[in-house]
């Protein structure tokens, strides 16, 4: 009765899930794009003078953005603080659900029958974890990355194509998320006293291996990345790159627009296969002033060796989490393993409780990841700022950016929910930049005409 109550309730889901795949044609032609106007003149308070404001310049670009754009994009923006929540909370409800109705002890039992070989064992489990776990949860998946998106004018798929990425998804999770399991569960049952030691090294490592391959092998899947060969775009941003030391011979386009209205542009990757690319929103919409800030933003983080400074905040972050894991599940299986029917940590079937765990840690530790994240991106700013020289492409940038980030946050809000600069505080940096140039050139200009001033006393004399 058991195995029969589990099969059927998977069944169930597997059929709302191929319901809702067959219930969504009314959404066949996407709506409008939320944009934010593209901003190509510069306002006269933000144009060079004597009397510069860095303030009123940016309540100038500000007040170009029509108060519909800004509301919608604000209640777009504060929606996902909810989801947040309810993320963690669905997700903690699906993980005690396999374990208190003994699901994920059961799929244990059907990968032994299957196989005795342990690695093997491990990844059929994991692929009956993946899937079951992929049909408890499509319903919030469905709303929050489909009709959500779409309703906000965020997203250009129909829910066909939608659906095809999503099952691509499942394929890359199901590759390498089956192979991770594999590595950690044989670290835990060879290194049962060291394993949290061992399980954070070959957790980190296997996070360097991923970063390395996604810009060639992963993103691939889901998009079309080509080099970019227009030299009005091009030519401007190997420029700045040799300016800058960095030894870039080609920039990349990416059809993000197959999928989302979202402007954007990225370095993935490190060392070989590191990778600056664009989206063609970027492109379609952006002046050249805007991309050329937006691209020295992006080798700002190059440059500052980005990558490898959160590959090491992530290391200790990892060792604290295995720590927690370490502590969390000797006390939960103590308390409850033998109700789960979980022999150890080494078993498989405690999959579901390590996912509790680790979604608990990094609930906690949101506003810490936010802010190591934002850290860097204000640096990266900082860096485009100096090395575009373009501090109203940046402004405009930012306010593109704004269809789908709050303007203009509290300071708690910015810290607890933003992992970039608001649009305010990076307009209002690339106005501090543009005056404080303004009184170096104008200063500069004051010293050349006193230099050419005394030549001329002197003469007289």
């Amino acid at each position: 009765m058991p195995s029969r109550t589990f099969l059927a309730t998977a069944l169930c889901g597997l059929i709302v899930f191929c319901a809702a795949f067959c219930a969504i044609p009314a959404l066949a032609q996407p709506p409008a794009a939320n944009e934010m106007p593209s901003v190509i003149q510069v306002p006269p308070e933000a144009q060079p003078s004597p009397h510069f404001d860095a303030t009123a310049a940016t309540n100038a670009y500000l007040a170009q953005i029509p108060a519909d754009k800004t509301a919608r994009s604000d209640a777009y923006f504060e929606g996902g603080y909810w989801l947040i929540l309810w993320d963690f909370l669905y997700g903690s409800a699906v993980a005690l659900l396999l374990l208190n109705l003994r699901w994920s002890a059961r799929m244990r039992d059907l990968s032994e029958r299957v196989t005795r070989f342990k690695p093997v064992h491990t990844f059929v489990y994991f692929l009956q974890y993946l899937v079951l776990t992929s049909i408890l949860i499509f319903p919030l998946s469905v709303y929050e990355d489909y009709f959500r998106e779409h309703k906000y004018g965020l997203a250009t798929q129909t829910f066909g194509p939608w659906m095809a990425d999503q099952f691509k998804n499942l394929g890359v999770n199901l590759v390498l998320g089956g192979l991770l399991a594999m590595l950690l569960f044989g670290v835990v049952r060879r290194l049962p006293r060291t394993w949290w030691i061992w399980g954070a090294v070959v957790t980190l490592a296997f996070t360097i291996f991923t970063v390395l391959i996604a810009p060639v092998y992963i993103v691939p899947i889901f998009n079309k990345v080509t080099r970019l060969d227009d030299p009005k775009i091009v030519d401007p941003i190997l420029s700045m790159a040799r300016a800058n030391g960095i030894p870039a011979k080609d920039v990349y386009e990416i059809d993000a627009s197959k999928q989302t209205t979202r402007m954007s542009a990225n370095v993935s990757g490190f060392a070989n296969t590191m990778r600056i690319t664009l989206n063609d929103n970027l492109l379609r919409r952006g002046s050249p002033e805007e991309i050329q800030a937006v691209m020295g933003h992006e080798m700002g983080h190059y440059v500052m060796n980005h990558v490898y400074k959160f590959i090491m905040f992530l290391s200790i972050v990892t060792v604290l989490a295995f720590v927690y894991l370490y502590w969390g599940l000797g006390w939960a299986l103590q308390r409850w393993g033998e109700k789960w029917q979980i022999r150890g940590v080494g078993d498989t079937a405690v999959l579901p409780l390590v996912v509790l765990l680790i979604t608990i840690f990094g609930f906690v530790i949101t506003p810490i990841m936010n802010t190591a994240i934002r850290t860097q991106e204000y640096e990266a700013d900082m860096y485009g700022l100096n090395t575009s020289r373009q501090p109203d492409g940046f402004a405009q940038a930012a306010i593109h950016l704004g269809e789908y980030r709050k303007m203009n946050p509290g300071p708690i809000e910015e810290w607890i929910f933003f992992d970039h600069p608001s649009g305010r505080n990076r307009i209002y940096a690339a106005m501090r930049w543009k005056a404080e140039n303004l009184k170096l050139f104008m200063g500069q200009q004051h010293g050349e005409s006193a230099a050419v001033a005394r030549p001329a006393n002197a003469d007289k004399k």
